[in-house]
Order: C-alpha cells, then sequence, then structure tokens
C-alpha cells in the first residue's frame, strides 16, 4: 500500500522525542485548520504518552499561534528568538527541542535554516503547494513534494494531521478519539475550502455524522447556543460554526479556537462560543463595508486591467481573504490586495477557475520576500520599492501566457 511520504518516519520521530523528553513545540498556523491540526497533534502526542511511557505523565507540549499582523505567515524569526530564549537558554534540558509546524513551513526556507542553526530540530507538516525547492528540515510531510506517491493530494491541514495521529497511535486509536479527531478534520476541511472529493468527501461525512451530539464541549457549546430553527439545514449551521471558528484571533501566541476547542468545561467554553459568534457578526458587517470600497476603486481605475492590485496601510490584513473572494468571483480575474506596512507589504491572492496563484507568483519570486498556500488561494510579502515591479511582473507574465 503506498503511504504519504515520510508519514511513518514522521511518527517515529515525533515518538522517540516523547519517550526521550524533549522539549516539543507544536507550531501552528493561526486559522482553524492550523489550529484542529494543533489539537489532534496534541491529543495523539498526549494519547501515545499515557499508554507508552512508564511514569504516565503528560509530556509537556508548548504552542505557538504567530500573529499574522505582526509576524506574517509561518515560521518567522520573532517567534524564533522568542522560542530560543525559553528553550535553549533555560538549562532544564539540554536536549534539542523538536519544533513541529502544522499548516506552515513549506515556504520558510531562510527560518528554517535560522531554527536549526539556533538547535532546534525541524519537522514541517505541511499542505500547501511547494515551491521550487523545499526546506532544509529535518523532515517533511506533505503531499506535493516531489517523490510522494501518494494517490491524493488535496488534504486540509487537519486531514493529514489526522494520517499522522493514525500512525503515532496504531492499534490504540480508540473509536471514540477517532470520532473526536474527525469532527476537527470535517470543521477544517470546509474551513479551508479543501475540495469535498476523494477522501475529503469520506472525512467530512464521517466528521459531521453526529457532530451535534459531540462529546467535546468547545464543539457541543455551538450547538446549544445556536438557534437551530433559524438554520434551513443542519450544514448552514456547520457553516455558521465554522466562519466563527476561522476568524478568531491570537493572543498570547495563542489562537482563540484552539482555546475554545480544548475547553474542558462547557459553561466556560459557551462564553468563548458567544464571544467569537458576536465577534464574527462584527467582522461581516466591516467585510461588506470593505468590499463596496474596493469595488468602487476597482471600477474607477482597474476595470481594464488583467488584475485587481490595490492596496492601503487601512486595509485590515484579517479581512482581505474573504474581501479578495468576493472581488476575484463578481470579477473573474487574479486579484492581489494589500495592507502595507511601512517598508513591508504583506497580501492575499485568490483566482479564479483556469489561474494558479502559486505559480504565477512563481514567475516574479525574486521581487517577493515571502509567497506561497493553495492554487486559488495564496499570500505574499513584499518590499514597498518593489511593489510596482510586481504589479508589472504580474501583468506582463498574464499577458504573454495568453
Amino acid at each position: 500500500m503506498v503511504e504519504i511520504k515520510n508519514l511513518n518516519k514522521a511518527a517515529k520521530k515525533i515518538k522517540e522525542a516523547i519517550l526521550s523528553n524533549k522539549n516539543i513545540i507544536i507550531f501552528a498556523d493561526s486559522d482553524l485548520d492550523g489550529a484542529s491540526s494543533a489539537i489532534i497533534l496534541k491529543e495523539a502526542i498526549e494519547n501515545f504518552s499515557l499508554i507508552k511511557t512508564k511514569d504516565k505523565v503528560l509530556p509537556k507540549i508548548d504552542f505557538y499561534f504567530p500573529s499574522r499582523i505582526k509576524e506574517g505567515y509561518g515560521l518567522n524569526k520573532s517567534a524564533l528568538s522568542y522560542l530560543k530564549k525559553k528553550f535553549l537558554f533555560s538549562g532544564k534540558n539540554k536536549k534539542k527541542p523538536l519544533i513541529i509546524t502544522l499548516d506552515c513551513g513549506i515556504g520558510n526556507f531562510k527560518e528554517v535554516d535560522l531554527a536549526r542553526k539556533i538547535g532546534f530540530d525541524v519537522l514541517i507538516i505541511d499542505h500547501h503547494e511547494v515551491l521550487k525547492k523545499t526546506p532544509k528540515a529535518n523532515l517533511i510531510v506533505d503531499p506535493k513534494q516531489k517523490g510522494d506517491k501518494y494517490p491524493f493530494k488535496e488534504f486540509s491541514n487537519a486531514g493529514l494531521t489526522f494520517k499522522l495521529a493514525q500512525e503515532i497511535l496504531k492499534g490504540n486509536l480508540s473509536k471514540a478519539l477517532e470520532k473526536n479527531f474527525l469532527e476537527l478534520v470535517a470543521l477544517a476541511t470546509i474551513a479551508d475550502m479543501m475540495p469535498q472529493v476523494g477522501e475529503n468527501k469520506l472525512l467530512i461525512n464521517a466528521g459531521l455524522k453526529d457532530i451535534d451530539n459531540s462529546p467535546r464541549p468547545g464543539i457541543k457549546a455551538f450547538f446549544e447556543i445556536l438557534d437551530k430553527d433559524s438554520f434551513s439545514t443542519k450544514n448552514e449551521m456547520i457553516r455558521q460554526i465554522v466562519s466563527a471558528l476561522n476568524t478568531s484571533t491570537v493572543e498570547n501566541h495563542i489562537h482563540l479556537a484552539f482555546s475554545l476547542l480544548t475547553a474542558i468545561n462547557l459553561e466556560e467554553a459557551k462564553d468563548m462560543a458567544k464571544d467569537l459568534l458576536e465577534k464574527n457578526k462584527i467582522r461581516h458587517q466591516n467585510i461588506k463595508l470593505l468590499e463596496k470600497e474596493i469595488k468602487e476603486k476597482v471600477l474607477k481605475s482597474q476595470k481594464k486591467s488583467p488584475i485587481v492590485f490595490l492596496g492601503s496601510s487601512s486595509f485590515p490584513l484579517e479581512l482581505l481573504g474573504s474581501v479578495a473572494s468576493m472581488i476575484c468571483k463578481e470579477f473573474q480575474k487574479p486579484v492581489f490586495l494589500f495592507q502595507i506596512q511601512s517598508s513591508v507589504v504583506q497580501g492575499v491572492v485568490r483566482v479564479p477557475s483556469g489561474f494558479d496563484g502559486v505559480k504565477l507568483m512563481e514567475k516574479c519570486s525574486k521581487l517577493l520576500k515571502t509567497y506561497g498556500g493553495h492554487p486559488k488561494a495564496a499570500g505574499f510579502s513584499v518590499k514597498q520599492e518593489n511593489l510596482d515591479k510586481f504589479k508589472g511582473c504580474l501583468i506582463k507574465q498574464l499577458i504573454t501566457s495568453k
């Protein structure tokens, strides 16, 4: 049977880290897919530890969710500086700490080099498009990397992490825990807009089957708070839950969806869920306002351009993905929206059918600091001085490819 490349090796490396009492740092992307991946891996590690270690003491796992606004996407220098001070100068454990990146890392070439130079081992678990090369991590699990013969490539990162959890626990993965993981996989796969075909369809169906009776307080809370009669279908209700969880923010390096979905107390979970639902309502109002503003700018100045390329220091980065999707759908051309942050610009990319945003940026990669993601939904960062050159390069690539 064909396996995902390095999946078995990754499980072995994690088990060795647990058994040798190494510090484990789970570094996950700040969205629902990243948070779900972190929870699945956390609980798989804890269950393995309880079963296989002599003292039955849960391993020390630390979590780091980067702020996309302050730190950008994925592994970054600021995070590594923080982790270096915490783990390499604590004097408590001289063994190399293991950083496991979830839903990020495949495009962090310099950062992975820096992490290993500092003294970390790095294991990348990512589902994004592989660029021209791969980072020099200790191990990489990504179905899209060269040499991976696994037939299905479109997992959410939570789906990929579920596969890893199965490999870690093997015959010790109980039906109850498997069901619990599948609920998270289903929500994450929907949130990340992965194609609901093949294995994804099976994972979603299994995860949603009895999700309204979930034993996880963080999920149960939504079904107790929301008025079922106000939704025409169960799937509509699921979308509302996904939207609230996927738009939560990061506080003190912890994603609020992660905090909610790992909550033990139901009443506490209800309070957190109510807060997320209210924030999500406000967020959608702000998205509508920003969509209107950007649409007016497109009609005024970029109606004839082959791309939408707009940015401002006042554009909230956390809203740009949703707005870019709407603008892309309406104008049916590649959309690049960005926030200007002093000398650096951070942006999002959405492209219609027939385009690949990652490959398009790859042709202009010399101008970029970072880029990557999925063919239809990606992101980038660029020095402000290269912004106009980047736009020109993109337009040139689109014109010459016709």
